[in-house]
């Protein structure tokens, strides 16, 4: 019996030494998991009964039990290397086998696969060409070809358009010249587009110039200025020749003022310039003369203006009498010129009066209009850029022009939007701009109305640097069949320009976030891995893409599993079946990337079992020996 005894001790110590010897000898192997030998006593029994003193019969070896507790996390400089943090296992296919491994070192094959040192293929979830995870597990696989480029269809701008800018472009019509005496009696009513009451203007029946234009200039965005220009040419001409034939002392002439006579020297008028010398001395200083050309161009007459627009009568004489009215007089009044800024509709008058008429027939003019060239001509603007179905880039262009607020100007502002594509204008901005429209609180109300704030551009024609398509898609044939968000594959060169979140504050322009969905041609720069396990391509473009997810594996009995060597183990009918899915989810453990996880074995409690497990095999075999020295004993008993 006790040679028995001791030789399952002998047994027992020699496989908690081998146990021992193996977790020592894999103490540096990445996802290696330490084992430990469990004993159990063994005692003679009989069939329905154990005897009343039994005695043991030695020991055996119960199991040898893998411990699957976290390894530490070490760095590595490889990019595909994984560690997992927490439970679960990578999935590898070798040859159509499933294996489950904790050691993530991992590679590429020549095919692109993602491989472990023994050409297992690790599994995950495959991705489509856009990225996409598709949910479907199997063995992934690196595409090293280029990314193809994709055409912008989607921009979205989040800037801040500063509510302090002021209205660059001013449009205005010039009214007249109107004579005084068109005016005189008139009353007509001036409209407006800004919410401002209708305001009536009457002029008097006998009104000056002058008073016309005061009368005018009462009414808001209206201002006026008149005028009294008299050229003594023609019926009245009054030159050099005149005053020469008349001889010396023989010239009379007297200028009035809305009937008050202008006090003048006229005795020693000898020549034209001498009496233009005598006007401009006098003590009126809105009294000017000058000497000008009769159209004959060798003669010259004169010139006398009022600059306020009063009536001027003159006369003159040959024979130095004026007390019968003079050889020549008349009366003039003069005209009114008007300017209606863009807040003046229109001009209403019952009886289609002078002034109606010479409203609707003046022109705009227009100052400080926009142009892209000048800077002075718009308020704020962002560029980025854009790429067509070729992946050829292309500089798009924002321009932002503050316009007069609508109505009242309370609680509402408007912008008007210019879009720019490599220097050509584009969306028909260069006759119509886009209006953007804010409420109160800075917050864009609509873009010409549409509350999504979304401008669609189908006229852009790709070019090249020289100015000639460069082949790549066009226009759609029908521009009012595109549809937001554009569906893919996109076959156009339309895309959306997305401005619902900018805002109108009074702080300084800024680009908050300016994103399109486009790119060129890219080749495969690295790779990437996310704590989920997700592997990115890195492309020479600036794009990343998802190729694949890793797929871990868990099991609802850890210890049922089957080592098979190359630190992986196999299903078994113990461990039930895998509960797979994606790192970071569930009970699964998060990846960390370029790192392994260690052997988790503690190498300085492995040297104390060896200790341990060498003196119970020195204990067992003094059992042995005993056992024999007391045998020995009884043979010699004769």
């Amino acid at each position: 019996m006790a040679f028995n005894t001791g030789l399952s001790g002998l047994r027992a110590a020699s496989v908690d030494l081998d146990v021992t010897g193996n977790n020592i000898a894999n103490a540096s192997t990445v996802g290696f998991k330490g084992s430990k030998a469990q004993f159990g006593d063994l005692y003679a029994s009989g069939f329905l009964s154990a005897g009343t003193n039994p005695i043991g019969d030695g020991v055996r070896v119960q199991d040898v039990k893998q411990s699957f507790g976290q390894g530490n996390i070490s760095f590595t400089d490889n990019g595909l290397d994984m560690a997992i943090a927490g439970d679960g296992f990578f999935i590898l296919n070798n040859g159509g086998e499933i294996r489950y491994s904790r050691a993530g070192q991992f590679g590429i094959d020549k095919d692109g696969f993602v491989t472990n040192n023994q050409n297992m293929r690790v599994q995950g979830y495959t991705a489509d060409e856009d990225g996409n995870l598709s949910g479907i597990r199997g063995d992934l696989q690196i595409e090293t070809d280029n990314l193809a480029p994709r055409r912008t269809t989607n921009l979205v701008s989040d800037l801040n358009l500063d509510s302090r800018e002021p209205v660059l472009e001013t449009r205005v019509r010039d009214i007249g010249p109107i004579a005084a005496t068109d005016l005189q009696g008139e009353s007509f009513d001036v409209l407006y587009n800004d919410g401002t009451p209708d305001f009536n203007v009457t002029i008097g029946a006998t009104a000056t110039a002058r008073e016309a234009a005061a009368a005018i200039n009462d009414a808001p965005g209206l201002s006026a200025s008149a005028t009294t220009t008299v050229t003594f040419d023609g019926a009245n001409q009054l030159d050099d020749t005149y005053i020469s034939n008349a001889g010396p002392g023989n010239f009379a002439f007297s200028l009035s003022i809305n009937g008050s006579p202008l006090a003048l020297d006229t005795s020693n008028i000898t020549s034209l310039q001498d009496l233009v010398d005598s006007i401009n001395n006098s003590s009126e200083t809105a009294i000017s003369a000058s000497m000008v050309d009769d159209g004959s161009g060798s003669n010259n007459v004169l010139r006398v203006i009022h600059n306020q627009g009063e009536t001027l009568s003159f006369s003159f004489d040959d024979d130095g009498d004026l007390s019968n009215g003079g050889e020549t007089s008349d009366t003039v009044l003069g005209d009114v010129n008007a300017t209606a800024d863009r807040v003046v509709s229109g001009i209403d008058d019952a009886s289609n009066g002078d002034f109606e008429t010479a409203f609707n027939s003046s022109p705009i003019r227009i100052t400080n209009e926009f142009n892209p060239l000048d800077q002075r001509t718009y308020n704020h603007a962002t560029s980025t850029t854009i790429y067509d179905s070729l992946g050829n880039s292309h500089e798009f262009t924002q321009f932002f022009v503050k316009e007069p607020s609508p109505g009242s100007g309370v609680g509402v502002s408007e912008w008007s939007v210019y879009l720019q594509i490599d220097g050509e204008m584009v969306a028909g901005t260069d006759t119509t701009p886009y209006t953007a429209r804010f409420d109160q609180n800075g917050n864009l109300q609509s873009i010409d109305g549409d509350p999504a704030g979304e401008i669609v551009i189908t006229d852009w024609v790709p070019k090249d640097e020289n100015g000639q398509p460069n082949g790549a898609d066009g226009p759609p044939a029908d521009p009012t069949s595109v549809v937001t968000p554009i569906p893919e594959p996109p076959t156009s060169s339309a895309f959306v320009l997305n401005l619902a979140d900018t805002t109108q504050y009074g702080a300084a322009f800024g680009v908050n976030d300016q994103q399109q969905n486009g790119y060129t041609t890219g080749r495969l720069s690295g790779l990437d891995v996310s704590d989920q396990g997700v592997l990115f391509a890195r492309y020479t473009n600036g794009q990343s893409q998802a190729l694949g997810q890793v797929a871990l594996a868990s099991f609802n009995n850890t210890n049922g599993l089957s080592p098979v060597g190359d630190t992986s183990w196999v299903e078994t009918f113990e461990s039930g079946q895998p509960i797979i899915g994606a790192p970071d989810t569930g009970t699964l453990g998060s990846i960390k990337a370029s790192s392994v996880e260690e052997s988790n074995v503690d190498l300085s409690a492995e040297l104390v079992n060896l200790i341990i497990a060498q003196r119970n095999y020195q204990a067992n075999a003094k059992t042995i020996e005993t056992s024999n020295a007391v045998t020995q004993t009884i043979i010699n008993l004769r």
